[in-house]
């Protein structure tokens, strides 16, 4: 009997060998990744500390010191993914990405500024980079701030007037007679077309740029706000008639909730587009802003300064999409998101 009693419980822990082995070959797995990129991080902090520069850069021995820090992180990282824990799991599941950006920055760091493969000043090293951001940071910051007011402006503009028309244009068949030849006349050009009679017409660069950035976001939202509006079903209408709802309620009760998730797919659009209108306007005659300061690296041949703001202007769209996408997930949170960031 206590053999019979017995072969349950041998047999429930020959079934559980396979998957302690997949958890143990996880964790080794790990493990492993996170000590491959902290001796990543470790040559870069060697390439930077033990190899000298052919040029003057600053900021090298912070970076090198900083790629230590990450590297000692990391070390802990894998020795608890090596324990099972799952403390800094978001650092583990960057563990590639991190092998990856610490062998591309040795890389740039010796064919920049140790071996001088790469031309200068056209490709300075990431510790020039880091240099801007320390000692340039007044400047960048001004820059930054006069970037986020012009594009929010121009944006909320933009999507406020465009959300209307679409609005209009999908539920008065009067507005839709007049304003859609209108629209389609010039809503496809480029808003770039448009910037000599914007900066005559308008009084200030600030609030000819404002005026561009509004029309390219205004397009794609009045556009698909149309479409979202026109594709209502009508049998909601007609229920809610019979119920006796009047024709505000038409619209704010049943046409625009309908239409949103088209209207943020207008708003998405509207916001890259606006993107590239912003650093246009900003070079061609705001004295201020992100697309100001590019040009003026480009003129005095400061690279270094060019990338760091290449690099806060990336971060700055992906801040405001993703911005964009949490409002939009929270509003439609009833549905399934089909567009994805």
């Amino acid at each position: 009997m206590s053999l019979i009693s017995a072969l349950p419980a041998r047999a429930a822990t020959i079934a559980l060998r396979p998957a302690v082995a997949a958890a143990l070959d996880h964790r080794t797995r790990a493990a492993a990744l996170a000590f491959v990129a902290a001796a990543a991080w470790l040559l870069v902090a060697f390439v930077i500390l033990r190899w000298p520069d052919l040029g003057d850069w600053g900021r090298g021995p912070e970076l090198a010191w900083a790629s230590v820090a990450l590297a000692a992180i990391l070390i802990v990282s894998g020795a608890l993914a090596a324990t099972g824990s799952t403390r800094l799991g978001r650092l583990q599941r960057a563990t590639p990405w991190l092998i990856a950006l610490g062998l591309v920055f040795s890389a740039w760091e010796a064919g920049s500024a140790k071996l001088g493969w790469l031309a200068q000043p056209f490709f300075p090293p990431p510790h020039a980079i880091l240099e801007v951001f320390t000692d340039d940071w007044p400047k960048l910051g001004e820059s930054i701030v006069a970037s986020v007011k012009l594009e929010l402006l121009g944006f909320a503009l933009g999507a406020a007037v465009g959300f209307l028309v679409g609005v209009l244009l999908g539920r008065s068949r009067l507005f839709g007679y007049w304003v859609h030849p209108v629209l389609r006349l010039i809503g496809p050009l480029p808003a770039i077309a448009w910037l000599p009679i914007a900066f005559f017409a308008f009084p200030s660069s600030w609030s000819a740029s404002i005026f561009l950035i509004a029309l390219t976001t205004g397009f794609p939202v009045a556009v698909l706000t149309w479409s979202g509006v026109a594709s209502v079903n009508p049998a909601y209408y007609d229920i809610a008639r019979t119920l006796g709802a009047s024709r505000a309620f038409l619209v704010f009760k049943v046409a625009i909730p309908a239409a949103l998730p088209q209207v943020f797919v207008g708003l998405f659009m509207g916001l890259g587009a606006s993107f590239a209108v912003l650093v246009t306007a900003e070079m061609m005659g705001v004295k201020a802003g992100l697309g100001f300061y590019l040009q003026w690296a480009q003129g005095w041949a400061a690279y270094a300064n060019m990338y760091a703001a290449l690099i806060v202007m990336s971060l700055m769209c992906t801040s405001f999409v993703s911005i964009l996408f949490r409002v939009r997930d929270r509003v439609l949170s009833y549905q399934k998101a089909d567009l994805k960031w």
